[in-house]
C-alpha cells in the first residue's frame, strides 16, 4: 500500500496552517461574541449513557470498567445537547460550549467522525434570538479573518447581509412544486410528488424518508446559494426535540441555517414536555432498528432533568463548516488541527 503523508508532515501541515490559523481567530471571536451577551461557557462531559436518539445518527460505543471489574456500556456524545439541557435544569440561563462531538458513519468534505459542535442555549428566550445569534456569528467570523465574503464550491455569500428566512413548506413549494401541507399525513401522495420530481422511491420508505430525501436532492441544493438562509418550520415528525408551534401544531418551531450551499446550523425551541420527548424517542429508535438493526437506550437522567427544564431555545453550528467557509477551505480536515485517520489508508 502507498504511503499516505501523515497530518502531521512538515509540506501538509504548511499548507493547512493558514486555515488553522483562521480557526484560531474565528473562536476567539466567538467567545468574544457569547462573552459580550453574559454568556457562560460550560464544557460537558464526552462519555454519555446515551449518544442521543435520533435515526440517523450513528455513534461509537465504549465500555466503562469499574475497579472492580464491572463494564457499564457508554457512549461517545454526537452532541452536548443532554448535557447542556441538565445544565439549564440544574439552574443556568445562558450557555455555551465548544463541544467535540463523534459520529459514526459520517466521512467526506463536510463531515468528520470527531468534528466540533458550537451548541448554545437561552433560558427564557424565543427561537427568534437564535436567529438573531447565528447572524450574528456569521459577522463575527467574516470579521475575525478579515473577509468580506464566504465561498464554499463556486457558491459566495455576503456574510454581513441578514439572512433570507423560508418555511420548509414554501421550500417545497418553489423547489420542488410540492405542496407539503396537503400531504402531511399521506405518505402515497408525496411518494408520487417525488417520484415525479426524480427522487427516487423504495416500496419500503416511510413518510419521514421520502422527506429527507426530498430535503437532500432538491431543497438544501439550493439553498444559502447567494445569501444565507434560514429554513424554518419543520413538520413535526422532523423535529425530535423541538417544541409545537402555537399557531399550528403540525409544525415545530425549528429551523436551520445554511450559507454558500452548507448547511451550517440546527436550532429550536426546545419540547420540555418529557412524556412526548419519550415517546418521539422510542419512535425514532424504532426507525432506526429499522433501517440500521440497531438503536440507542433513552437517557431517563434526561427525561427527569427535562421536566425540570424552563422554556428555552437552543442551536448546534458546525463550527468547523463555519471555519471552512469564513478561510476557504475545501475539505473539512483542512481546518482541524489533528484528523482522524481514514479506513484503507496507511501513516
Amino acid at each position: 500500500m502507498t504511503r499516505v503523508s501523515p497530518w502531521w508532515a512538515r509540506d501538509v501541515y504548511a499548507d493547512r496552517q493558514p486555515f488553522l490559523k483562521a480557526r484560531a481567530k474565528i473562536a476567539a471571536a466567538a467567545r468574544h461574541f457569547f462573552s459580550g451577551q453574559r454568556f457562560t461557557e460550560v464544557e460537558t462531559a464526552a462519555l454519555q449513557l446515551s449518544p442521543g436518539n435520533e435515526a440517523h445518527i450513528s455513534a461509537f460505543g465504549v465500555d466503562l470498567t469499574a475497579p472492580s471489574g464491572d463494564k457499564r456500556r457508554l457512549f461517545l456524545h454526537a452532541s452536548p445537547e443532554f448535557a447542556c439541557k441538565k445544565l439549564l435544569a440544574a439552574g443556568e440561563e445562558r450557555i455555551f460550549t465548544f463541544a467535540r462531538v463523534f459520529r459514526n458513519r459520517e466521512r467526506g468534505p463536510l463531515h468528520h467522525p470527531e468534528f466540533t459542535m458550537l451548541e448554545w442555549y437561552r433560558a427564557r428566550e424565543p427561537m427568534q434570538r437564535l436567529m438573531e445569534d447565528c447572524a450574528g456569528l456569521l459577522i463575527a467570523a467574516a470579521q475575525a479573518v478579515g473577509v468580506e465574503r464566504f465561498a464554499y464550491r463556486g457558491s459566495s455569500i455576503d456574510p454581513f447581509d441578514e439572512p433570507d428566512v423560508i418555511s420548509v413548506c414554501e421550500a417545497f413549494d418553489a423547489y420542488a412544486n410540492i405542496d407539503l401541507a396537503a400531504m402531511l399525513d399521506d405518505r402515497d401522495a408525496l411518494a408520487r410528488a417525488a417520484a415525479r420530481d426524480g427522487v427516487r422511491v423504495a416500496a419500503d420508505d416511510s413518510w419521514s424518508d421520502l422527506f429527507s430525501k426530498i430535503v437532500s436532492e432538491k431543497i438544501e441544493p439550493s439553498l444559502g446559494r447567494e445569501r444565507a438562509t434560514i429554513l424554518c418550520d419543520y413538520p413535526l415528525s422532523e423535529a425530535a426535540l423541538a417544541r409545537p408551534k402555537d399557531d399550528d401544531p403540525r409544525f415545530a418551531d425549528r429551523f436551520e441555517l445554511f450559507a454558500c450551499g452548507v448547511e451550517l446550523a440546527n436550532g429550536f425551541a426546545e419540547l420540555t414536555d418529557a412524556g412526548e420527548q419519550r415517546r418521539r424517542f422510542e419512535a425514532q429508535m424504532a426507525r432506526r432498528q429499522r433501517i440500521y438493526a440497531d438503536a440507542y437506550p433513552i437517557d431517563e437522567d434526561f427525561l427527569e432533568a427535562l421536566a425540570e427544564m424552563p422554556p428555552a431555545s437552543g442551536v448546534a453550528l458546525g463550527f468547523d463548516r463555519l471555519v471552512m467557509l469564513a478561510s476557504g477551505a475545501e475539505r473539512i480536515e483542512q481546518v482541524l488541527w489533528t484528523p482522524v485517520v481514514e479506513i484503507g489508508t496507511q501513516t
